[in-house]
Formats: structure tokens, sequence, C-alpha cells
């Protein structure tokens, strides 16, 4: 018999794939590598669904459509994310020009850039900055005068899918909420010094929360014992208990999605983001320039269109979108997540 010294270790199996629908993020490997099982990710999305931790970016040809980009131009991806929209930019680039490209996350950063200079875009097409977009004005100090600039201001499916982050009540989960989980607080610690009257007015103004008053009680009354996105979703759950037992399960649902996207914008800023990157907007790009602007709801959209009103009424902006561009029916059932999502766009005078 041979010594337990000379035998040769046993070799780690892979992780079984538990059935056609795991429930565990970790479990969805085929999913989670793409370039590995292209089939089974077309399945997923020929069903009307996401595939987890996968972006699929919205309004590409109508983004595509406005830009109008050009060889040798000079652009801006100011929410690179998964790199979708970036790619599609790059290739009509042709290899001529730079496109730079900002975000803050720094765990999909990497496998960003990763995955762009697998499709043959490295630094010398693409400069990928970790910086939040709202510092337009320090980027163009490297950049120059921009041609063309595209901001998605929506989370990424990489954000949302990983219960690691804490951005959906459908899966448990620390509240946290970050887009950057290096810096400033999570949502668990956010709330343990936020009063009724503050939450209150924070689901009102944030999400337009129909039953501000009643979850912010509710909140408050067990602030210091939140810890988790399931914990939150049973505390929303147990505010809206008066509601009529016909109605109370889709309401529940909505008042999760509003209460989370509104604790989303507060621990992020993004508000404050967007309004110091729409003051910078117009002096970072050249005569002509052309900017797209994706937003997913009315708080974001209220604040891009308003902008952009002002700026056409001070002839700074020559053109702007007199309503928003909507995805269509095909790209919905694609992809759902596009459904709430708005296009405005501008050209510099």
């Amino acid at each position: 018999m041979e010594s337990e010294q000379n035998q040769e270790p046993k070799k780690a199996r892979r992780v079984r794939y538990k059935g056609t629908h795991p429930k565990s993020f970790k479990e969805k490997y085929k999913e989670l590598q793409p370039e590995k099982y292209a089939d089974d990710i077309e399945k997923i999305k020929q069903q009307g669904r996401t595939p987890a931790g996968m972006h699929l970016s919205i309004c590409v040809n109508e983004i595509l459509d406005f830009l109008k980009i050009k060889p040798g131009q000079i652009g801006m991806d100011a929410t690179l994310g998964y790199g979708g929209h970036s790619l599609e930019m790059l290739k009509q680039l042709k290899g001529k020009g730079i496109l730079f490209a900002t975000d803050v996350d720094p765990i999909e950063l990497p496998k960003t850039k990763e995955r762009l200079e697998k499709a043959g875009f490295g630094e010398d097409k693409v400069k990928i900055r970790k910086m939040n977009f709202s510092q337009i004005d320090q980027l163009q100090e490297e950049s120059g005068l921009f041609d063309f600039i595209l901001a998605d201001l929506g989370v990424s499916s990489m954000q949302i899918d990983n219960p690691d982050r804490g951005f959906s009540y459908k899966i448990e989960g620390p509240l946290d909420l970050r887009l950057n989980p290096k810096t400033g607080k999570p949502v668990s610690e956010y709330l343990k010094n936020c009063s009724v009257e503050f939450l209150e007015e924070l689901f009102e103004v944030n999400s337009d929360e129909p039953y501000a008053k009643q979850i912010a009680r509710q909140i408050v009354n067990h602030s210091g014992a939140i810890q988790t996105t399931t914990q939150l979703f049973l505390i929303i759950s147990e505010a809206l208990s008066f509601l009529p037992a016909a109605t109370k399960k889709e309401e529940i649902k909505k008042a999760c999605q509003r209460c989370f996207q509104a604790l989303r914008i507060a621990v992020n800023d993004e508000f404050g983001v967007l309004e110091s990157f729409l003051e910078k907007l117009p002096y970072a790009m050249k005569s002509e320039g052309r900017v797209a602007i994706l937003t997913f709801h009315s708080g974001e959209d209220r604040r891009v269109k308003k902008a952009f009103q002002a700026l056409y009424r001070a002839g700074i902006f020559s053109e702007i979108s007199q309503e928003p561009i909507r995805p269509g029916a095909e790209e919905i059932f694609n992809n759902p997540r596009a459904k709430s999502a708005k296009l405005r766009c501008a050209i510099k005078a």
C-alpha cells in the first residue's frame, strides 16, 4: 500500500449545477460565464429574462443613431458598468479616436476592463478611470473636449443580482446598496440615525412612495435591528399589513422597489452627483457635440429634462429631445429591466 505522502491529491470536483433553476447566485455558473455557455445564455434571453450577473445594454440602436459616432472622435461613457454600450461605441470608432469611460464600482470595473481587452480594446482605445462621472471636469483635463457623451444612469444587473451587494429585496443579503462599497455607509448604518420625518420625506422625494409615513414609522421602530435585505422587506410588509388582502402582495412588492430605490439614491447621493454632472456637462462638450442620457425613474428624468430645457433656452444647446425615447416592446420583452428607461438627447450649439 502506498504511503499517504505518495498518494496524488484528489481532484476538486466542480460544484454541480443544481437543477434547471438554481436559486443561489453563486450556483448559476452557466449564467455567470456567458463566454462558456452561449447557448444557455441565449435561451434565458429568449425567455424574456436577464441572465444572472449579466447586464443587457438598453436602447443601443437609438443611442448610436443619435450620437452619430465617427472614427477619430473623442467620447465618454460616463457609467461604464458591464461595458455593453462602450463596446458598441468603440466599434463605431473603428480603431481611430479614444473613448474615456468612468465608473466608481471597484468590484465590476476590473472585470469590465478585462472583458473589453479580450474584445480587442485596450488602453490605447479605451481609457477606463475609477472616478465619479460628476468629476467630468477633472477627466476633461486629460481628454480635452468631447464629441459625444453617454450617461446610462441605471444600476447594473451585476449589482442587482449579486446578494452580497444588497440591492434587491428579493434576495437575502447585507443591506448595503452602495455603488462603491469601500466608501460611505451601508443602508443598515444609514437608517440608525434617521427620524420618521426625515425618512418620510426621503421616500416621498426619491421615489414618490404613497405609504411613506407608515413605512418610515415602522423602520424607525426597528432601525437598530435592520441588517439584511430580508429584514427590511419584512418590516415594509408589516407596515402595510392594513392593506386589503386582494392587493396587499402586489402593493408590498411595489413599495419595496420604491423604498430600496429611495435608499440607494440617498446613500450614493445620486441626485447630487447627477446635478453636478449636468452643471459641468456643456463645458466639457465640443461645438456640435452630442449627449445622450438614459434615466430610469422620474427623479432622474425630471432633472435631465429641466437641465436640457434651461441650456436650450440659454442658447447653449441648439437641439434637445422634446419627448423621451422609450424602448420598444421587443426590447422590453427581451430585457424587462428596460421597461422604465427614458432616453433624452441634446446637441451643443
